[in-house]
């Protein structure tokens, strides 16, 4: 195979030319219109000018420690004074789906020997339903953990064995930090590799035994075994919480497998998976075409991952849906021809993997561009926002799930990164993340996900019907409220709220909170609370009320026992 001609899907430039264009989607939009990362740009400004604006300190606890989950947050560092904030987010995301582009192919060249024609059709993964949704630290890690398994492959395959290990300790450390999910697929993916390499060479030594190919795979992996000691170190931290649950959840398992390219348009999102299965059933039947061991138990070790892996792990949901589309790539690139084959029309197969990669970034930019006029519509009211100011923001949403996110969900955070307003939408969650929120005026309105409001009350959703939440956010706590695109909702709610912008061609509009005009009175049953909710509302309110008079109580006893203590000693 060394002696053959590279066809020009095989080349180097091509891969730099395939990395490069999935950057191109990326290129117009000032911000990346992905759902979580204006929440995570938020954070960022905390993180960067904490020492500049006193008032962080009094709506957000900041404080640097070291977990599983910190790779932009580290790289805005250097990159955020030479740049700008948003500059070097905007290119930290762009380097994403780069890095999943050259991870594929370089996987598949190292595998293989050369990039199979099939192999083009993974590149449409790199804006995975995951990416989407704006999980920018686990698909950096992913993309790197792509390109450290290649060249985890390619060192074993020169023979570095004990340079690759020196090598993978702080590499593992590294990507571990970066987040925890990419660390824990390259140790999948490593294994699953070291485990067919070692088999094939005690086969050929005539002792082809599995039970030590397993045993020597798994000593092989021990250079990517010190996270471990990372992981427990922070999860067993007395700040920690997240919960992990929702096991075995098949319906929605089923979903992410369906929904991996998932952005706008159904049609055209399903029908691009279908083309992503019908080349992997083609595999399976053409006798010309089949499966590298190394990548095809890789894929299927993934899915075993996949199947055994809650939806929230930690405290983080969707942890299983991440795993799908990454999953279906590897299968894709380790689709080749049998020994002594060769794929029939390679070149005509190429070309339309090329293809298929070229349409669906069109179709991505398409969508980038539509959703960045939408940022910049709502993100028109920000001008109108003294710096400082406290904000609650409104995002309306539905109770259906429909296809096309609307990638508004965070945007209300933009105030807290433009003009160091406080707003109600970043995540709380001590040990998950550096920052957690700790403005006890906005009470039960504090953070995420407070800021997405319904027409009406969704089943096993936290989110508030918009009637409720203007009539019973605490008006003392905020200086004004930013609806985006809300539902319909009944004015009588917005007595005492003065707007002050409205946007052009929706029904966003801000305004300031009047703070002499008292807030509108109704009742749970006028505002539309189901029944249930009201009875387990007020069940809380009584356990929390039980709970304060019990902790008072407590109190008293110890200050009345040391003032006996005191009393006695004297």
């Amino acid at each position: 195979m060394q002696g053959e001609r590279l066809h020009w899907w095989q080349t180097r430039w091509f891969v730099v030319a395939a990395a490069l264009a999935a950057c191109v989607p990326l290129i117009w939009p000032d911000i990346p219109p992905i759902v979580d990362l204006p929440g995570h740009m938020g954070r960022y400004r905390v993180q960067l000018d904490r020492d500049l604006y006193p008032w962080f300190d009094d709506w957000f606890r900041f404080q640097w420690s070291l977990i599983g989950n910190l790779g932009v947050d580290l790289l805005i560092e250097p990159l955020a004074p030479l740049i700008g904030l948003e500059p070097a987010v905007k290119l930290i995301v762009m380097a994403i789906p780069l890095l999943t582009v050259a991870g594929l192919l370089w996987i598949a060249r190292e595998v293989h020997g050369r990039i199979p024609p099939t192999a083009l059709f993974a590149l449409p993964l790199a804006y995975s339903y995951p990416f989407q949704f704006g999980f920018v630290n686990f698909a950096l890690s992913m993309g790197l953990a792509l390109c450290l398994f290649a060249l985890w492959v390619r060192m074993a395959r020169q023979g570095r064995i004990g340079l690759r290990a020196a090598l993978f300790v702080p590499l593992s450390c590294l990507l571990w930090v970066c987040h925890t999910f990419g660390w824990g697929v390259l140790g999948v993916l490593a294994f699953s590799s070291e485990l067919i390499r070692q088999h094939d060479r005690r086969v050929d030594r005539g002792a082809g035994h599995w039970l030590a190919a397993w045993v020597r795979a798994g000593l092989g992996c021990v250079p990517l075994a010190l996270p471990m000691l990372l992981m427990i170190a922070w999860r067993s931290g007395d700040d920690v919480t997240g919960q992990t649950a929702d096991f075995f959840y098949w319906r929605t398992k089923i979903a992410w497998v369906l929904m991996a390219l998932r952005d706008r348009w159904l049609w055209f999102d399903v029908a691009s998976m279908a083309v992503i299965y019908l080349v992997l059933f083609k595999a399976l039947r053409d006798p010309r075409i089949g499966y590298s061991r190394h990548l095809g138990l890789s894929a299927l070790f993934m899915l075993a991952v996949y199947v055994v892996l809650p939806r929230i792990v930690f405290g983080s949901a969707y942890a299983d849906m991440r795993m799908a589309p990454y999953m279906i790539a590897v299968a894709i690139i380790a689709i080749r021809p049998k020994p002594g084959t060769t794929i029939r029309h390679g070149a005509i197969l190429a070309g339309l993997g090329l293809a298929f990669f070229l349409v669906r970034l069109g179709g991505t930019t398409i969508s980038y561009w539509q959703f960045d006029r939408d940022y910049d519509t709502e993100l028109a009211a920000l001008p109108h926002l003294p710096v400082g100011a406290k904000v609650i923001g409104f995002v309306g949403h539905n109770c259906h799930n429909a296809w096309r996110m609307s990638r508004l969900e965070h945007l209300p955070a933009i105030a807290l990164e433009r003009r160091m307003a406080y707003t109600d939408d970043q995540w709380s969650m001590a040990g998950a993340q550096l920052l957690t929120v700790r403005y006890r005026a906005a009470g039960g309105f504090a953070h995420d996900p407070t800021q997405i409001v319904t027409e009406v009350k969704c089943a096993r959703e936290w989110w508030r019907p918009v009637n409720y939440a203007l009539a019973r956010f605490p008006r003392d706590a905020f200086d004004y409220v930013w609806l985006i695109r809300p539902p319909a909702y009944n004015p009588r709610y917005t007595v005492g709220l003065v707007p002050i912008w409205r946007a052009q061609g929706s029904d966003s509009v801000l305004f300031r909170v009047d703070h002499d005009i008292p807030a509108p009175t109704a009742t749970d049953e006028e505002l539309g609370v189901p029944k249930w909710l009201i009875e387990a509302m007020k069940r809380r309110r009584e356990r929390l009320e039980r709970r304060e008079r019990l902790e008072r109580r407590e109190r008293l006893e110890q200050v009345r026992a040391e003032q006996n203590r005191l009393t006695g000693h004297d």
